[in-house]
């Protein structure tokens, strides 16, 4: 099954609790929260605080995707917060089992986020104790970019990794996904779809959440 996960980075900022409310009501399946601290990416977003206001707004599982330098360090806090996925970067984890472990041991979902330069090698020792892997699609830091169409590539090499060592783990993508591209992804292997200013700039929310989960299976467009 596809799930779509808006990415708040593209909501309007002055008014969180009613973009998500909009985007649990259009049919989303998770809400995707990108936490930037200006070190590890350029921008800064938000923290714990933030994360535990909006969590008293939607039943919807939080993906709290952690764009940040020394991750360990924040984990407690917003997994009391409200987080149900907890997503961090192995190029920022120096003891990334630890990590996975200690998300693990809170009773959340563990997931491990790469950068498109990033190759696959670096989750051969972990790979078997993650729920999830995110590609990114996009160099992160913004949103609004678009997708490099290499990471199509990537997306089914991991795929047939995982199911190679038939493992359960979700392939979550993260940058430039829209209708128009949304089959290749999942072609590839991918099952959590994050899509930001697609969503949130559409002129009808519910109607681009079900284009998207209708374009994911575009037999038209699966041939490469």
């Amino acid at each position: 099954m596809i799930k779509i996960a808006p990415s708040l980075l593209s909501a309007d900022f002055a008014k969180l609790g009613e973009e998500i409310k909009k985007v649990e009501h259009a049919g989303a399946d998770l809400i995707h929260i990108d936490v930037m601290d200006g070190h590890f990416v350029p921008n800064i977003t938000i923290g714990p605080p933030v994360v535990k206001s909006l969590r008293l707004v939607t039943s919807l599982k939080f993906d709290v995707h952690l764009m940040i330098s020394n991750p360990a360090d924040y984990i407690d806090g917003f997994i009391d917060a409200g987080a149900d996925i907890i997503t961090v970067h192995a190029e920022s984890c120096i003891h990334l089992n630890r990590v996975i472990q200690s998300i693990k041991q809170r009773g959340k979902k563990a997931s491990v986020a790469l950068n498109p330069a990033t190759p696959l090698s670096a989750l051969d020792c972990i790979l078997g104790d993650v729920d999830m892997i995110l590609l990114m699609t996009v160099n992160p830091g913004f949103g609004g970019q678009t997708y490099i169409e290499s990471m199509t590539e990537k997306i089914r090499e991991l795929k047939n990794i995982i199911t190679e060592r038939k493992l359960d783990v979700d392939i979550e993508i993260d940058g430039g996904i829209d209708i128009n591209n949304i089959f290749k992804v999942t072609k590839a292997g991918a099952n959590v779809i994050v899509s930001g200013s697609t969503i949130f700039n559409a002129v009808n929310t519910r109607q681009m959440i079900k284009e998207l989960k209708e374009k994911a299976f575009d037999e038209d467009k699966l041939e490469f």
